[in-house]
């Protein structure tokens, strides 16, 4: 829960759960990556239902999931599911879930018109995203004060979100509503001092410059196509936006950016009215790139031993923490096409009454244990155990037609890079076909 939904998202469930008589002790931020297996695990067993909104990978331990993803996974068999399409997280737990709305409709159609960027309905512009000042313009109708102060909260949000306990004391500080979300979000930022937004809006002005002249920014005027390697230099505080291409190139109709941590991610132009292609589907054009190196990827193993590292490596990983389990493992990836080799298998020269069943409760002792505390024994005993590539990347990628993840490759270690570059010159390849087949 990092960005608008995801804070919406836990602040509905918590006032659907307050409401029915559950009581909730705590909240906690859980990203992608990492972070995924740092965040701690239940304070108490019993009484304590662990709730997770807004996320796409299940998790065993937690009794009540919500999200509105394309896709999950991490989720074990038997668990009870219910899928219903939706624009945003928040508007099935506030207008569905709940038997009384809990954000205000007006509310519900912001938040879901920022987290679906369904921008060119709402008639928003990137300089709308992109501010982080909120001014009431009495020459502006009511309406569309209420969008640039949703804007506004959203932006904040992303600039603040890394900050220690931020969004945790948000979402149990602030009531149902945008506007007591972004006055909780301007009384923190002044009570922690954090950076101000004018100071950010300097920053975020210096970044798009920056990017003008950024040579690993490629932009095809033909095809209306923008390639990009890295997102530059983002480490001043809110100088980074997403939507900072489509500003520079409005024209544009794709944007397909490698990001060096392992994710390709693609993306329409929200803001085009007449964008070429508009029924094109990203996410289809992504499983053919997958297909052109099915054969590579499938070649590439990964074992379990590397998995546990890199889901444990976060320097927020703790003895608290839940960890990478086994339990996760047959999860994530139990059902892939490959499935786990070696998991069914005892290993090569085990005693004849060494039994699978054995055999596979060691492993869930070993993976219960932190990485760092693992023996040099254990650690071999894990690298018996390995994934492929191919299902690596497609248990980790998704999204939908207008924006697409082919992620996964942070685990492929230094080919990982070799895979990335491949992958978003095919993807811009792939993509330009499209675009003479229309024409």
């Amino acid at each position: 829960m990092t960005g608008l939904d995801g804070v919406a998202s836990a602040l509905g469930i918590r006032y659907y759960l307050e409401n029915n008589g559950i009581k909730v002790v705590d909240a906690e931020v859980i990203q992608y990556g990492d972070k995924e297996f740092a965040i701690k695990k239940p304070d108490a067993s019993g009484d304590v239902m662990p709730v997770l909104v807004d996320f796409a990978h299940g998790k065993p331990m937690f009794t009540i999931h919500t999200d509105h993803h394309d896709s999950q996974v991490g989720v074990e068999k038997d668990t009870s599911t219910s899928f219903r399409h939706a624009r945003s997280n928040v508007e099935t737990i506030s207008q569905i879930l709940s038997p009384r709305e809990i954000f205000p409709d007006a509310d519900i159609k912001m938040i879901s018109t920022v987290d679906s960027a369904d921008f060119v309905n709402m008639d928003i512009k990137p300089e709308d995203i992109m501010t982080y000042i909120f001014q009431y313009d009495k020459e502006k109708e009511l309406s569309r004060n209420k969008k640039i102060m949703a804007l506004v909260t959203n932006k904040l949000l992303l600039a603040y979100k890394n900050k220690p306990n931020f969004l945790e004391r948000l979402v149990l500080m602030s009531t149902p509503s945008l506007l007591n979300i972004y006055l909780n979000i301007v009384k923190l930022a002044k009570e922690e001092g954090y950076v101000s937004p004018d100071v950010m809006k300097g920053n975020l002005e210096n970044y798009i410059e920056a990017q003008s002249k950024n040579e690993n920014v490629q932009y095809d005027e033909e095809y209306g196509i923008i390639s990009q390697y890295g997102g530059g230099s983002m480490f001043k505080a809110g100088s980074y936006d997403r939507y900072v291409p489509f500003k520079l190139h409005p024209e544009a109709n794709f944007l397909v950016i490698a990001w060096p941590l392992g994710l390709l991610q693609a993306s329409c132009n929200p803001f085009k009215k007449d964008r070429q292609l508009k029924g094109v589907n990203l996410g289809e054009i992504a499983q053919e790139v997958f297909s052109v190196y099915e054969t590579e990827l499938k070649a590439k193993k990964i074992t379990v031993d590397t998995i546990k590292y890199f889901a444990e490596k976060s320097k927020n990983f703790g003895p608290d923490s839940v960890g990478f389990t086994y339990e996760d493992l047959v999860a994530l990836f139990g059902d892939t096409e490959g499935g786990i080799s070696g998991l069914n298998q005892t290993p090569k020269g085990s005693p004849e009454d060494y039994t699978v069943e054995r055999w596979q409760s060691a492993l869930k002792k070993i993976l219960a244990k932190p990485y760092v505390d693992l023996t040099d024994r254990e650690r071999r005993a894990l690298k018996m155990l390995s994934i492929n590539g191919w299902d690596m990347v497609q248990s980790q990628s998704g999204g939908h037609k207008c924006i697409t993840n082919m992620s996964g490759l942070s685990y492929f270690g230094k080919d990982g890079k070799d895979f990335l570059l491949k992958f978003k010159d095919t993807f811009v390849q792939k993509l330009k076909e499209k675009i003479d087949e229309s024409k």
